[in-house]
Protein backbone atom coordinates (compact mmCIF):
# COMPACT_ATOMS: atom_id res chain seq x y z
CA UNK A 1 0.00 0.00 0.00
CA UNK A 2 1.53 3.81 -0.92
CA UNK A 3 1.93 6.14 1.94
CA UNK A 4 -0.46 8.98 2.54
CA UNK A 5 -0.16 12.53 3.66
CA UNK A 6 -2.31 13.74 6.46
CA UNK A 7 -3.37 17.26 6.86
CA UNK A 8 -4.59 18.71 9.84
CA UNK A 9 -5.81 21.95 9.46
CA UNK A 10 -6.39 24.64 12.13
CA UNK A 11 -6.62 28.28 13.68
CA UNK A 12 -2.90 28.99 14.02
CA UNK A 13 -1.34 26.06 11.96
CA UNK A 14 -1.76 23.40 9.43
CA UNK A 15 0.40 20.63 10.27
CA UNK A 16 1.28 17.63 7.41
CA UNK A 17 2.85 14.61 7.51
CA UNK A 18 3.78 11.66 5.17
CA UNK A 19 1.93 8.46 6.94
CA UNK A 20 2.40 4.82 6.14
CA UNK A 21 0.08 1.94 6.06
CA UNK A 22 0.77 1.10 10.06
CA UNK A 23 0.39 4.75 10.99
CA UNK A 24 3.99 5.38 11.60
CA UNK A 25 4.69 9.36 10.98
CA UNK A 26 7.85 9.30 8.03
CA UNK A 27 7.90 13.12 7.79
CA UNK A 28 6.30 16.33 9.33
CA UNK A 29 6.23 19.56 9.02
CA UNK A 30 4.22 22.73 9.81
CA UNK A 31 3.42 25.91 8.16
CA UNK A 32 1.26 28.76 9.75
CA UNK A 33 -2.21 29.05 8.67
CA UNK A 34 -2.40 32.87 8.86
CA UNK A 35 -6.22 33.02 7.86
CA UNK A 36 -6.29 36.79 8.28
CA UNK A 37 -4.94 36.97 4.56
CA UNK A 38 -7.36 34.83 2.61
CA UNK A 39 -8.29 31.32 2.31
CA UNK A 40 -6.15 31.46 -0.73
CA UNK A 41 -2.51 32.10 0.89
CA UNK A 42 -3.23 29.30 3.27
CA UNK A 43 -4.24 26.73 0.44
CA UNK A 44 -0.65 28.02 -1.73
CA UNK A 45 1.20 27.80 1.67
CA UNK A 46 -0.29 24.30 2.00
CA UNK A 47 0.60 23.21 -1.52
CA UNK A 48 4.19 24.68 -1.06
CA UNK A 49 4.35 22.37 2.21
CA UNK A 50 2.88 19.28 -0.02
CA UNK A 51 5.58 19.83 -2.63
CA UNK A 52 8.66 19.93 0.02
CA UNK A 53 7.15 17.01 1.61
CA UNK A 54 7.24 14.97 -1.41
CA UNK A 55 10.61 16.01 -2.20
CA UNK A 56 11.17 14.05 1.57
CA UNK A 57 9.26 11.50 -0.17
CA UNK A 58 12.36 8.42 -0.73
CA UNK A 59 9.77 6.17 -1.14
CA UNK A 60 8.09 7.50 -4.70
CA UNK A 61 4.72 7.97 -5.06
CA UNK A 62 1.57 8.64 -2.64
CA UNK A 63 -1.75 6.93 -3.04
CA UNK A 64 -3.47 10.05 -1.63
CA UNK A 65 -4.22 13.07 0.23
CA UNK A 66 -6.75 13.64 3.29
CA UNK A 67 -7.65 17.10 5.06
CA UNK A 68 -9.13 17.39 8.69
CA UNK A 69 -10.62 21.17 9.43
CA UNK A 70 -12.56 22.35 12.49
CA UNK A 71 -15.69 22.52 10.96
CA UNK A 72 -18.63 21.09 9.16
CA UNK A 73 -17.24 19.55 5.72
CA UNK A 74 -18.73 17.55 3.72
CA UNK A 75 -16.91 14.72 2.64
CA UNK A 76 -18.95 13.29 -0.20
CA UNK A 77 -17.89 17.06 -2.32
CA UNK A 78 -14.17 17.60 -0.34
CA UNK A 79 -15.68 21.13 0.17
CA UNK A 80 -15.46 22.87 3.92
CA UNK A 81 -18.53 24.39 4.21
CA UNK A 82 -17.66 26.19 7.38
CA UNK A 83 -14.44 26.47 9.76
CA UNK A 84 -15.64 28.92 12.31
CA UNK A 85 -12.14 29.46 13.65
CA UNK A 86 -10.67 29.95 10.32
CA UNK A 87 -12.07 33.32 8.87
CA UNK A 88 -12.75 32.78 5.29
CA UNK A 89 -13.09 29.26 4.72
CA UNK A 90 -17.06 28.98 3.70
CA UNK A 91 -17.82 27.01 0.97
CA UNK A 92 -14.48 26.69 -0.23
CA UNK A 93 -13.44 23.39 -2.65
CA UNK A 94 -10.35 22.46 -0.79
CA UNK A 95 -10.43 18.67 -2.39
CA UNK A 96 -10.85 19.53 -6.03
CA UNK A 97 -8.23 22.09 -5.22
CA UNK A 98 -5.40 20.33 -4.18
CA UNK A 99 -6.77 17.21 -6.66
CA UNK A 100 -5.78 19.64 -9.74
CA UNK A 101 -2.72 20.64 -8.46
CA UNK A 102 -0.66 16.90 -7.61
CA UNK A 103 -3.09 14.56 -9.62
CA UNK A 104 -4.09 12.36 -6.59
CA UNK A 105 -7.11 11.18 -4.95
CA UNK A 106 -7.60 14.25 -1.91
CA UNK A 107 -10.29 13.69 0.56
CA UNK A 108 -11.61 16.40 3.33
CA UNK A 109 -13.34 15.88 6.75
CA UNK A 110 -13.87 17.27 10.18
CA UNK A 111 -10.84 16.80 12.48
CA UNK A 112 -12.37 15.31 14.96
CA UNK A 113 -13.87 12.37 13.00
CA UNK A 114 -10.31 11.90 11.52
CA UNK A 115 -9.09 12.09 15.14
CA UNK A 116 -11.48 9.45 15.79
CA UNK A 117 -10.01 7.72 12.85
CA UNK A 118 -6.44 7.49 13.92
CA UNK A 119 -7.67 6.58 17.39
CA UNK A 120 -9.51 3.40 15.65
CA UNK A 121 -6.89 2.30 13.81
CA UNK A 122 -3.98 3.10 15.25
CA UNK A 123 -4.68 4.34 19.22
CA UNK A 124 -6.59 4.08 22.26
CA UNK A 125 -9.94 2.52 20.27
CA UNK A 126 -8.04 -0.38 18.57
CA UNK A 127 -10.07 -3.69 18.69
CA UNK A 128 -13.10 -1.32 19.17
CA UNK A 129 -16.42 -1.92 16.73
CA UNK A 130 -18.37 1.12 18.62
CA UNK A 131 -16.66 4.13 20.29
CA UNK A 132 -17.00 7.64 20.64
CA UNK A 133 -14.16 10.12 20.14
CA UNK A 134 -13.99 13.62 21.79
CA UNK A 135 -11.53 16.59 21.61
CA UNK A 136 -12.36 18.94 24.78
CA UNK A 137 -10.82 22.27 24.03
CA UNK A 138 -11.93 25.92 22.42
CA UNK A 139 -15.27 23.76 21.59
CA UNK A 140 -16.49 20.36 21.83
CA UNK A 141 -16.01 17.95 19.03
CA UNK A 142 -16.72 14.36 18.32
CA UNK A 143 -16.04 11.52 16.07
CA UNK A 144 -18.46 8.50 16.38
CA UNK A 145 -17.45 4.91 15.30
CA UNK A 146 -20.67 2.46 14.83
CA UNK A 147 -20.37 -1.20 14.05
CA UNK A 148 -16.16 -0.32 12.86
CA UNK A 149 -17.68 2.38 10.59
CA UNK A 150 -17.26 5.96 11.07
CA UNK A 151 -20.78 7.36 11.08
CA UNK A 152 -21.53 10.86 9.21
CA UNK A 153 -25.22 11.25 8.89
CA UNK A 154 -27.32 12.29 6.13
CA UNK A 155 -25.50 15.99 5.13
CA UNK A 156 -22.12 14.70 6.84
CA UNK A 157 -22.50 16.70 10.17
CA UNK A 158 -23.19 13.89 12.36
CA UNK A 159 -20.99 13.75 15.71
CA UNK A 160 -21.89 17.43 17.10
CA UNK A 161 -22.03 16.31 20.70
CA UNK A 162 -20.95 19.71 21.86
CA UNK A 163 -24.42 20.56 20.97
CA UNK A 164 -26.59 18.48 23.12
CA UNK A 165 -28.79 20.50 25.04
CA UNK A 166 -28.13 20.70 28.90
CA UNK A 167 -30.81 23.53 29.35
CA UNK A 168 -34.36 23.37 27.88
CA UNK A 169 -34.33 27.18 28.42
CA UNK A 170 -32.09 30.13 28.49
CA UNK A 171 -28.29 29.30 29.62
CA UNK A 172 -25.36 30.19 28.02
CA UNK A 173 -25.05 31.52 24.78
CA UNK A 174 -23.06 28.71 22.30
CA UNK A 175 -21.24 29.84 19.67
CA UNK A 176 -23.73 28.10 16.98
CA UNK A 177 -26.04 30.86 18.33
CA UNK A 178 -28.35 28.45 20.41
CA UNK A 179 -28.24 28.20 24.47
CA UNK A 180 -28.08 25.22 26.75
CA UNK A 181 -25.36 23.42 24.92
CA UNK A 182 -23.13 21.05 26.59
CA UNK A 183 -19.74 23.34 24.85
CA UNK A 184 -21.11 26.71 26.21
CA UNK A 185 -21.24 24.78 29.67
CA UNK A 186 -18.21 23.12 29.45
CA UNK A 187 -15.28 24.19 26.93
CA UNK A 188 -12.20 26.31 27.62
CA UNK A 189 -13.81 29.63 27.49
CA UNK A 190 -16.81 28.15 29.76
CA UNK A 191 -13.69 27.41 32.25
CA UNK A 192 -12.11 30.54 32.16
CA UNK A 193 -15.35 32.57 32.59
CA UNK A 194 -16.35 30.09 35.72
CA UNK A 195 -13.10 31.34 37.37
CA UNK A 196 -13.25 34.92 36.45
CA UNK A 197 -16.69 34.18 38.10
CA UNK A 198 -15.54 33.10 41.47
CA UNK A 199 -12.74 35.86 41.39
CA UNK A 200 -15.51 38.38 40.96
CA UNK A 201 -17.09 36.60 43.48
CA UNK A 202 -14.46 37.12 46.33
CA UNK A 203 -13.03 33.54 46.24
CA UNK A 204 -8.99 34.05 46.83
CA UNK A 205 -7.53 31.47 44.29
CA UNK A 206 -4.59 30.15 43.74
CA UNK A 207 -4.90 30.62 40.05
CA UNK A 208 -5.33 34.64 39.90
CA UNK A 209 -1.95 34.65 41.87
CA UNK A 210 -0.62 32.69 38.97
CA UNK A 211 -1.83 34.12 36.39
CA UNK A 212 -0.66 37.76 37.63
CA UNK A 213 -1.16 40.17 34.81
CA UNK A 214 -2.01 37.50 31.83
CA UNK A 215 -4.85 35.84 31.21
CA UNK A 216 -6.33 33.30 32.86
CA UNK A 217 -6.46 29.76 30.70
CA UNK A 218 -7.29 26.60 31.21
CA UNK A 219 -3.54 25.54 31.52
CA UNK A 220 -3.06 27.55 34.15
CA UNK A 221 -6.65 26.35 36.05
CA UNK A 222 -4.91 23.14 34.91
CA UNK A 223 -1.27 24.10 37.23
CA UNK A 224 -3.54 25.50 40.31
CA UNK A 225 -5.55 22.93 40.48
CA UNK A 226 -2.53 20.50 40.56
CA UNK A 227 -1.06 22.56 42.99
CA UNK A 228 -4.42 22.11 45.49
CA UNK A 229 -5.92 25.13 44.87
CA UNK A 230 -9.54 24.04 45.47
CA UNK A 231 -11.45 26.19 43.50
CA UNK A 232 -9.81 25.11 40.21
CA UNK A 233 -10.79 21.61 41.26
CA UNK A 234 -14.28 22.52 41.51
CA UNK A 235 -14.07 24.23 38.21
CA UNK A 236 -13.07 20.81 36.58
CA UNK A 237 -15.56 18.86 38.83
CA UNK A 238 -18.25 21.09 37.45
CA UNK A 239 -16.75 20.65 34.15
CA UNK A 240 -16.50 17.07 34.03
CA UNK A 241 -20.19 16.69 35.52
CA UNK A 242 -21.54 18.79 32.66
CA UNK A 243 -19.28 16.08 30.26
CA UNK A 244 -20.94 13.22 32.38
CA UNK A 245 -24.53 14.22 31.79
CA UNK A 246 -24.18 14.93 28.10
CA UNK A 247 -22.48 11.80 27.46
CA UNK A 248 -24.79 9.67 29.31
CA UNK A 249 -27.35 10.60 26.77
CA UNK A 250 -24.69 9.50 24.11
CA UNK A 251 -24.16 6.17 25.88
CA UNK A 252 -27.20 5.23 25.75
CA UNK A 253 -28.69 5.86 22.69
CA UNK A 254 -25.20 3.94 21.11
CA UNK A 255 -23.79 1.97 23.67
CA UNK A 256 -20.09 2.29 23.25
CA UNK A 257 -17.28 -0.09 23.83
CA UNK A 258 -15.38 3.08 24.76
CA UNK A 259 -15.05 6.85 25.07
CA UNK A 260 -12.19 8.32 23.74
CA UNK A 261 -11.00 11.63 25.29
CA UNK A 262 -8.52 14.11 23.90
CA UNK A 263 -7.91 17.89 23.33
CA UNK A 264 -5.85 21.17 25.03
CA UNK A 265 -8.54 20.82 28.28
CA UNK A 266 -8.24 17.13 28.54
CA UNK A 267 -4.62 16.85 29.15
CA UNK A 268 -6.05 18.00 32.81
CA UNK A 269 -6.02 13.86 32.75
CA UNK A 270 -8.39 12.35 36.20
CA UNK A 271 -8.79 15.77 37.34
CA UNK A 272 -11.83 15.97 34.26
CA UNK A 273 -11.60 12.21 33.49
CA UNK A 274 -12.79 11.22 37.14
CA UNK A 275 -15.78 13.42 37.05
CA UNK A 276 -16.85 12.42 34.13
CA UNK A 277 -16.94 8.85 34.89
CA UNK A 278 -18.34 9.30 38.11
CA UNK A 279 -21.43 11.03 36.61
CA UNK A 280 -21.63 8.94 33.77
CA UNK A 281 -21.70 5.66 36.26
CA UNK A 282 -24.51 7.78 38.05
CA UNK A 283 -26.86 9.30 35.21
CA UNK A 284 -26.12 6.80 32.20
CA UNK A 285 -28.21 3.10 32.15
CA UNK A 286 -26.62 0.92 34.51
CA UNK A 287 -26.49 -1.89 31.38
CA UNK A 288 -24.53 1.01 29.00
CA UNK A 289 -22.51 2.63 31.57
CA UNK A 290 -20.94 -0.68 33.00
CA UNK A 291 -19.85 -1.64 29.13
CA UNK A 292 -18.04 1.58 28.67
CA UNK A 293 -14.57 2.56 29.47
CA UNK A 294 -13.53 6.46 29.21
CA UNK A 295 -9.70 6.06 28.31
CA UNK A 296 -7.56 9.25 26.82
CA UNK A 297 -6.38 9.32 23.56
CA UNK A 298 -2.70 7.89 22.81
CA UNK A 299 -2.22 9.73 19.72
CA UNK A 300 -1.55 12.75 20.96
CA UNK A 301 -1.14 15.63 18.69
CA UNK A 302 -0.53 13.20 16.03
CA UNK A 303 -4.00 11.42 15.63
CA UNK A 304 -5.21 14.42 13.44
CA UNK A 305 -3.09 14.14 10.86
CA UNK A 306 -2.85 10.26 11.18
CA UNK A 307 -6.68 10.02 10.60
CA UNK A 308 -6.76 12.41 7.63
CA UNK A 309 -4.81 10.21 5.93
CA UNK A 310 -7.02 7.40 6.61
CA UNK A 311 -9.58 9.26 4.61
CA UNK A 312 -8.68 7.61 1.18
CA UNK A 313 -9.23 4.35 2.52
CA UNK A 314 -12.32 5.42 4.65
Amino acid sequence: MKNNIGIDVGGTNVKLALVDSKGKILYQNTVPTRAEMGYEYTVNNIKTAIHELLKENKSGSIGGIGFGFPGQVDYKTGVVKNAPNIPGWVDIPIAKMIEAEFKVPVRADNDVRCAALGELNFGAGMGCENLICITVGTGIGSGLVVNGKLVRGAANAAGEIGHIKLQMHEGPICGCGDTGCMEAFASGPSMVAMAQNYIAGGKSTKFREMANSTEITPFILCEAAKAGDLVAVRIFNKMGEYIGIGLSSVVNLLNPEKIIIGGGVADAGDLLLAPIKETLKKRAMKISADAVQIVPASLGNSAGVIGASLLIEN
